[in-house]
C-alpha cells in the first residue's frame, strides 16, 4: 500500500512543497560509477541519488555537473534517513558551508562529511584533481591535494542513515551550516530529476541497481554509463519500447575505466569547506521530505540483490 500526502508550505516555489510517500522498502545501495569530466569551468558536481516515485518505486537520478546559483555556494547532497518508523528523504540545498548529509559516502569529494573535491577562491572555483575529473581543455583552475586520499579504502555503498545503513550523527559545524541561509535545488536540478523519472531504465525494478545512465556531464547533456562510457542514443527517447540501453556491469570500487577519473567509492579524509562570500538574503526553508516505512529486519544489502 502506498500513501501519498502532499502539503503546500508556500506557494512561492516548487522546492517549498513537502511530499511524503510511505512504502515498505528502503532505498537500494548506491551504484558504483565513473564520474564524467567537468564540462564547464565553474560547474560543481552534484552526486547521483535514489529518488522515489509512487507509481514506479525507486529511480536513479544521475550525478551531474551543474552551475551553482551563487558564487561561493556549495552543494549539500540530500539523503535518506530512518526517522523512528519511516525512511525520510531530506532534500539537498546550496549554502556557504556544507551541512549534514547523513554520513553517506557519495564519492568524488562527498565522503560522508564535508567536501574535498574543490574550493572557492574569490570568484573562481578550484578543482582538486586528486578527487574529481575535469576537462583540462576548458577547466584550468585546478590543484592536487592527495593528502585527502585514504589508501585504506573501505567500500561502503550504504544509501541511507539509520539502522542497517550509516549511523553518523551531525557534527557541530554541520549543525551550524543547517541554520544558515540556503538556496533550494535550482530549476536545472529539478528538470534533471523530472527527466530521470520519465526513463524506465532508471528504475531499480528494471535495472537491478545498475541504471543505464549513471551520470551526465551537464543537465540535458551527454549521458554516461556506470563504466564511464558514453551511453547509446537516448533511452529517454525510446522509453516506451522497453529497449533502453543498460550497462552490463559496474566497475570495481577502485578501478575506474577513465584514467583521469578517480574511483567513486574511494574513501577520502573529510574536511568542512568554508564558503567565500557572504550570501544575500534567502529564506531558510525546510527541506523536502519523502517518508518511507522501514523494511522488516532484513540487512540493507540483502534487500538490494
Amino acid at each position: 500500500m502506498v500513501l501519498l500526502i502532499v502539503s503546500a508550505a508556500s506557494v512561492k516555489a516548487y522546492a517549498q512543497i513537502s511530499i511524503g510517500v510511505s512504502v515498505n522498502i528502503a532505498p537500494p545501495v548506491l551504484p558504483t560509477y565513473t564520474q564524467p569530466p567537468c564540462p564547464v569551468d565553474g560547474y560543481l558536481w552534484t552526486p547521483g541519488y535514489w529518488a522515489y516515485d509512487q507509481d514506479g518505486g525507486y529511480y536513479w537520478v544521475p550525478g551531474v555537473w551543474v552551475s551553482p546559483p551563487r558564487v561561493g555556494y556549495l552543494w549539500t547532497p540530500g539523503y535518506w534517513g530512518y526517522d523512528g518508523a519511516v525512511y525520510v528523504y531530506h532534500e539537498g540545498y546550496w549554502g556557504r558551508h556544507i551541512g549534514f548529509y547523513g554520513g553517506v559516502n557519495y564519492g568524488y569529494g562527498y565522503v560522508g562529511t564535508g567536501y574535498v573535491g574543490g574550493r572557492w577562491a574569490g570568484n573562481s572555483f578550484q578543482y582538486n584533481t586528486a578527487v574529481v575529473n575535469v576537462n583540462n581543455t576548458v577547466v584550468h583552475n585546478t590543484y592536487v591535494n592527495k593528502t585527502v586520499i585514504n589508501n585504506n579504502v573501505t567500500v561502503n555503498n550504504n544509501s541511507f542513515n539509520g539502522p542497517g545503513g550509516v549511523t553518523a550523527k551531525p557534527r557541530p559545524q554541520e549543525q551550524a551550516a543547517e541554520k544558515e541561509s540556503h538556496i533550494q535545488p535550482t530549476a536545472d536540478q529539478i528538470t534533471h530529476r523530472q527527466v530521470a523519472v520519465k526513463d524506465p531504465s532508471q528504475f531499480a525494478k528494471n535495472n537491478n541497481g545498475h541504471p543505464a545512465t549513471a551520470a551526465m556531464n551537464k543537465v540535458n547533456g551527454s549521458r554516461f554509463t556506470l563504466e564511464g562510457n558514453r551511453a547509446q542514443p537516448s533511452s529517454r527517447a525510446n522509453a516506451g519500447d522497453g529497449q533502453a540501453h543498460k550497462a552490463n556491469a559496474a566497475p570495481s570500487a577502485d578501478n575506474a575505466t577513465n584514467s583521469h577519473a578517480p574511483a567513486r567509492r574511494a574513501n577520502v579524509a573529510a574536511t568542512n569547506n568554508a564558503g567565500a562570500r557572504p550570501a544575500g538574503q534567502h529564506s531558510n526553508r525546510a527541506p523536502r521530505r519523502q517518508a518511507l516505512a522501514p523494511r522488516e529486519e532484513r540487512p540493507h544489502r540483502e534487500r538490494q540483490r
